[in-house]
């Protein structure tokens, strides 16, 4: 078992090296933290998934604590409808300059975030709505949601949350000590 564990983490890490500018530096996906930092966590989220949400707090809590840490947020709507509204309304606010603030106000909103709830967060962080709803229906949105999935897929992720930290992946949510303790090895490299 410890063998194929082994070889199951070395494979990935291959698929990583491969993909790296996919995986971290695509210029359509949204980068929060320290854009120029020295590490990147990579996470694959759905905004009604309730163990990305359970883990958002920590990840503010992380970026606060780690001005070196660069943050690479890959929308993965798999959860239906109302995910797939939230994952096009969070990639158009980028137009607006404000992904960062609306991600996390999705993140920390209590309840479904379905279309109402997309719009008061997004009123509620200072979008123009309108502009947003237009902006959603870009093929360009569209295409990185693909991508995203594809890319998702070919690191073998099966469901949110997923990171991508330096060569390793890190599947669910964890505790702040253990995504640290990626960060620290990812650094050591």
């Amino acid at each position: 078992q410890e063998r194929k564990r082994t070889a199951q983490t070395d494979e990935i890490a291959q698929i990583i090296a491969a993909r790296n500018d996919e995986i971290f530096n695509d210029p359509a996906t949204p980068v929060g933290g320290n854009p120029e930092g020295d590490v990147s966590l990579v996470e694959f989220f759905d905004y009604n998934c309730p163990y990305c949400r359970r883990v958002a707090p920590t990840l503010v809590e992380i970026e606060k604590d780690d001005a070196k840490l660069r943050f690479v947020y890959k929308e993965w709507p798999i959860l239906g409808p109302n995910s797939e509204f939230a994952a096009r309304a969070a990639l158009a606010s980028r137009s607006q300059g404000k992904y960062v603030e609306f991600h996390k106000g999705l993140m920390l909103a209590s309840g479904l975030v379905n279309e109402s709830k997309v719009l008061e967060v997004a009123a509620q962080v200072g979008l123009d709505v309108d502009r947003l709803r237009q902006d959603m229906e870009a093929p360009e949105i569209t295409a990185l949601i693909e991508r995203n999935r594809e890319l998702a897929r070919a690191l073998r992720i099966t469901g949110t949350p997923s990171f991508v930290i330096g060569d390793q992946m890190l599947r669910g949510a964890a505790d702040a000590e253990v995504i640290r303790g990626y960060i620290r090895e990812a650094r050591e490299k």
